[in-house]
């Protein structure tokens, strides 16, 4: 009988001190999981298997439903933890989506390190397999180790890193003495594996069917990328509100003074990663015809925009994580469209907020545009044949919903709109949502309608196919990072080391030319009541902002950069609108009802370490707030 190896690692020590069986799934012991290349190929996969599942546990999605992109009509029990931190129920007792010890919808990322470790020391063990093919798994593992460390990071702040398990043998007081290190050893650290993985990932994996997930040398320099530009950002870098947050010694986690390195570091790290995604052929997607779907300029923009994030395995993905499966979250986005139709959840609700923050057609601002009648955008207008493509014809509707962009239409569901796909794939047959009470897409339980009037439609695979008696769903790997976002990174950092230039203005003009706008410098100069905003450096930090707000809204960024921008005071404190939900007609309908009066504290910036856990090593010390 094989004597089976218990290991305390440090995320034993940050939650409870108990000693766990680290072994992956179907291997009784260590011994066992690095016997043979098949049993440490099963413990890699062991690795992979914390990456959290953002697609499909869209409850448990912070980045989603703790912010103010996405609201609830209803709290369905041990499925909205993450809407209830953008209620302010977070706490200290029971703290909710807890990645630091995985509870509440929150995935264990240190045991998630811990098996990562494990790993590492123990792959060149292994007999069966040759040394290459131990390093790129080693390096592989350092990668998911490294973004395991900075998921912890981007919600707890500072962290104590876990660079190796603890010891069996640790006193009491060695695993007493664990604290949490500074924000840039947090940062360097991560940098560090990223480097290290990097020099060895493939810049390609070598059978995509198999091998799809799979980290590359790509994905390292991205996520390298945006890590440095986070580090770079106001919340990190010369951030003087967190002076007195201090580690049992005095030390002071954040840094109090601003460092313009830190920006040109990160323009580095962007363009190589851009170079290399170009150099084996990421890019941009643009939506591509069939001979005989006779589809207008405006759909193929609309589809070129809205399906980089659901079809599946396209060239503007660099990493699709295969652990999230966006299969339910797509039900959850779409509304009823047919009388008796069986739709699960259509409970996702984007704010009026998020339908104000699009451009107009000039691809400026609707507050600045000097063509657009902004202040009468809650009245209604009577649409016309013209409209077809974006609302239905001859109905009362409210001018915030004319002369939009296309990623407005692209992007949201709503009521008189057209929702292209799901069985209308053509230009001439056309359906539109039915939202208003007593319409079809409010025809359901109180669980499975929109609370504000809008719905996800990004999230939704335009091939999925609604009938009277069934919904099906095309599945796809959620992309956690695609080729817009790091142009949009590059675009900043250039921008913070050096200010406007034609260099920047060609990052941000790419991503604009996809959706069909003009160019920053032809829309601001012809369309906005403020035409020089772009040749000044806070002008474009705002345009550049607002631009990556829109191209990358429901895909887990608004909030993590708001807080990291350090606007989530300013933005988090304004209420949570929609329509009037339960009202007939469109007079009364487009009112705008008030559904939530959000809160945002400077406590909000980090989530809460488990009260319990901090009685058994107080020099952890309790995130600031508190």
């Amino acid at each position: 009988m094989k004597l089976k190896i218990l290991i305390i690692t440090i995320a034993s020590v940050l939650t409870s001190c108990n000693y766990l069986d680290v072994v992956p799934d179907n291997v009784a012991t260590l011994d066992n999981a690095f016997s043979m290349r098949s049993a440490a190929e099963r413990y890699l996969f062991t690795c992979y298997s914390w990456l959290p599942n953002d697609g499909q546990y869209y409850g448990d999605n912070a980045a989603l439903t703790a912010g103010d992109e996405m609201w609830f009509l209803t709290d369905l029990p041990d499925e909205q933890y993450a809407w209830r931190i953008a209620t302010g129920n977070q706490n200290v007792v029971n703290p909710l989506v807890n990645f630091w010890s995985g509870e509440n919808g929150g995935v264990n990322m240190y045991r998630g390190i811990r098996e990562c470790n494990i790993f590492l020391e123990n792959i060149h063990a292994v007999s069966d397999m040759p040394e290459y093919e131990k390093e790129l798994w080693s390096a592989e593992v350092k990668f998911l180790k490294a973004y395991y460390h900075f998921l912890l990071f981007r919600m707890y702040g500072p962290i104590p890193l876990m660079r190796e398990n603890i010891s069996i043998s640790a006193s009491v007081a060695d695993v007493k003495s664990v604290t949490r290190n500074t924000v840039d050893e947090c940062i360097d650290y991560i940098v560090e594996l990223l480097d290290e993985a990097a020099e060895v990932l493939p810049n390609v994996v070598q059978f995509d069917i198999q091998e799809g997930g799979r980290v590359t040398k790509p994905i390292a320099l991205t996520l390298k990328s945006y890590v440095l530009v986070t580090a770079a950002s106001p919340l990190y870098n010369g951030n003087t509100d967190f002076a007195s947050y201090t580690d049992p010694n005095g030390r002071i986690f954040f840094n109090q003074s601003f460092q313009a390195e830190k920006w040109q570091r990160a323009v580095d790290a962007c363009k190589e990663a851009i170079d290399l995604c170009h150099e084996v052929g990421h890019e941009l997607y643009k939506f591509q015809p069939g001979s005989g779907d006779n589809l207008s300029a405006g759909t193929i923009t609309e589809l070129s925009v809205r399906n980089p994030l659901t079809q599946r395995w396209n060239r503007e993905q660099i990493w699709t994580n295969t652990n999230a499966t966006g299969g339910i979250i797509q039900s959850a986005a779409q509304p009823k469209l047919l009388v008796g139709s069986s739709m699960p959840r259509s409970r996702l609700s984007p704010t009026l907020k998020m339908a104000e923050l699009f451009y107009t057609k000039n691809g400026v601002p609707i507050n600045e545009d000097i063509s657009y009648d902004y202040s009468n955008r809650y009245t209604l207008r009577r649409s016309d044949e013209s409209d077809r493509l974006y609302v239905k014809p001859g109905e009362d509707i409210p001018v915030l919903h004319f002369d939009r962009e296309t990623r407005f239409y692209a992007f949201l569901g709503f009521d008189q709109g057209r929702w292209y796909g799901t069985g209308w794939n053509t230009d001439s047959d056309n359906i539109y949502v039915d939202a208003k009470a007593g319409g079809i897409a409010s025809s359901t339980g109180i669980n499975q309608r929109s609370a504000t009037g809008y719905w996800p439609k990004k999230l939704v695979n335009y091939l999925n196919v609604a009938t009277p008696n069934a919904y099906n769903i095309q599945n796809y790997p959620w992309p956690t990072f695609r080729l817009a976002d790091l142009y949009l990174l590059y675009a900043e950092a250039l921008n913070e080391v050096s200010g406007p230039s034609a260099d920047v203005y060609e990052w941000l003009n790419y991503i604009r030319q996809r959706a069909g706008l003009p160019t920053v410098q032809s829309a601001w100069t012809n369309y906005s009541s403020q035409p020089n905003k772009y040749t000044t450096q806070q002008g474009l930090r705002e345009i550049i902002h607002q631009e990556r707000m829109i191209e990358l809204l429901f895909e887990g960024h608004r909030y993590w950069d708001l807080k990291r921008w350090k606007k989530a005071p300013q933005v988090l404190n304004q209420p949570i609108t929609g329509w009037d939900i339960y009202q007939e007609d469109a007079a009364t309908y487009y009112r705008v009802r008030v559904v939530f009066n959000q809160e945002f504290r400077m406590r909000d910036y980090f989530w809460p370490i488990k009260e319990s856990e901090m009685l058994i090593n107080r020099n952890l010390i309790q995130s600031p707030g508190w």
